[in-house]
């Protein structure tokens, strides 16, 4: 019997692991040519970046024929894009990159990826370019200084240049924030093609000649089939985290839960969110660059926020404190390459900042005010309104020490008499001498 279970399980382990090599080889199969598919959608960040180098290994380790890069993004993360554009650059695959479908766009951040690309394609009705360096300050945005500048010219100009591209035009992206439709990219050297999809693109793109690792390599792309990279959790988890709308929202959930668990003590449940939180809103601004004076006046606008609290001023300090909320948190990302003009990201990014700032004031003017005032008519009730309540021991209670819990709040207690009351049983309070609870048992 023993046997028999033993080669039954031996059977079913060899044709599970039979089946995961043909699940795998699927995108993959012997002799197939393969092209590699990376989706980079949306604002450029870690997450993104971490997809890329993930892709690419993959790429490599299945003999792709060619990566091919789909682009449709407003701009991102200066460090990430950088990151991407050298795995493109250094890459032993072949990469295409295409701005993708119809209507997309490659916008700061993206055209610098365009143009690093082996191939570089766009669909009809697509855009590029518009990679001037910006930056946010109490005038709003703003093109950056001319030593960002002149270093993001420099560099869009020498990548161009590697690849065979208009150096002048691609640089001309930074230094006049050109903007560029499919047609005029082509005719200005931007691109090498123009593609209504990936088989049309696939198959004008074979038999074209790319250099890589120093030596010429034919690419031979026509009826090869596509094998899309999905996200992996860690990238989607970092993608949202290094988002700095995403991580402003979880800074300040998290401040704002531990500030109301410690004003309204009992439950830990505020504390453990707003810790949690907290955490990861650090852990995400530390994925971008940061503007310290936007994190100066956050922190001066929770100060007043509190002071409003606990000070009521009619809405004086709350006013004060929703102005200089929503001006560091649109300044706190320090990122020229994620504020363009042309990006409705900053339009997302700015009705953000304003929802976190009213709900702040409303917390403060309502939920820290209404703890607070309960607090306050607490502290102001006579022994009288609480002798008599009936409640449990929360700790061992003698004639020295002890604990209850009544009305949300822990109370130090103790009995008369060298009575002894043990954790659980129920107690009546009798008496009150200052923060101290006389009780007996039930």
């Amino acid at each position: 019997m023993n046997k028999k279970l033993l080669r039954g399980f031996l059977l079913i382990l060899v044709l599970s692991t039979l089946f995961a090599f043909v699940a795998y080889g699927g995108g993959a199969e012997e002799g197939k040519r393969v092209i590699y598919v990376l989706n980079l959608e949306g604002t450029i960040t870690e997450g993104s970046t971490l997809n890329v180098v993930e892709g690419f290994e993959e790429a490599e380790e299945i003999g792709a024929e060619a990566v091919l890069v789909e682009l449709d993004t407003p701009g991102g993360l200066v460090s990430s894009t950088l990151e991407i554009t050298k795995e493109i650059m250094n890459s032993k695959v072949p990469v295409i990159t295409y701005v993708t479908p119809k209507g997309a766009i490659a916008a700061s951040a993206g055209s610098f990826i365009l143009v690093s690309g082996d191939i570089a394609a766009m669909s009809p009705g697509t855009t590029t370019g518009s990679a001037m360096p910006v930056e946010i300050g109490l005038e709003g945005r703003k093109p950056a200084d001319n030593k960002t500048i002149n270093f993001f010219a420099g560099h869009m100009e020498s990548i161009a240049a590697s690849r065979g591209r208009n150096a002048t035009q691609a640089k001309r992206f930074v230094t006049e924030n050109d903007a560029l439709n499919e047609t005029t990219a082509l005719e200005r050297g931007i691109i090498d093609l123009i593609a209504e999809d990936e088989t049309e693109l696939l198959n004008k793109v074979d038999g074209m000649t790319v250099k890589i690792g120093g030596k010429n390599h034919t690419l031979a792309t026509k009826n090869a089939s596509l094998y899309v990279k999905k996200k992996t959790v860690r990238s989607s988890f970092l993608e949202a985290l290094s988002n700095p709308q995403i991580a402003l929202i979880l800074l300040m959930v998290g401040i704002y839960g531990l500030i109301f668990g410690f004003m309204s003590p009992g439950t830990y449940v505020p504390e453990m969110i707003g810790a949690i939180c907290l955490i990861l809103g650090l852990y995400g601004m530390g994925l971008f660059s940061v503007n310290m004076f936007g994190v100066l006046l956050i922190i001066i606008a929770i100060i007043l926020f509190i002071a409003e609290a606990l000070t009521p001023t009619f809405g004086i300090l709350t006013v004060g404190g929703a102005v200089c909320l929503i001006i560091g948190a649109l300044i706190l990302p320090n990122e020229p390459l994620l504020f363009n003009p042309e990006s409705e990201w900053f339009e997302g990014f700015f009705l953000t900042v304003i929802g976190i700032a009213a709900a702040s004031a409303a917390f403060f003017l309502f939920a820290v005010g209404a703890v607070l005032v309960a607090r306050r008519r607490k502290a102001k009730v006579g022994a009288e309104d609480l002798i008599g309540k009936i409640t449990k021991a929360e700790t061992k209670i003698d004639a020295d020490a002890g604990t209850i819990k009544t009305r949300g709040e822990i109370w130090n207690a103790r009995t008369l008499d060298g009575e002894t009351i043990n954790e659980g049983e129920k107690v009546v309070i009798v008496d009150r001498e200052g923060l101290t609870l006389i009780v007996k048992k039930t």
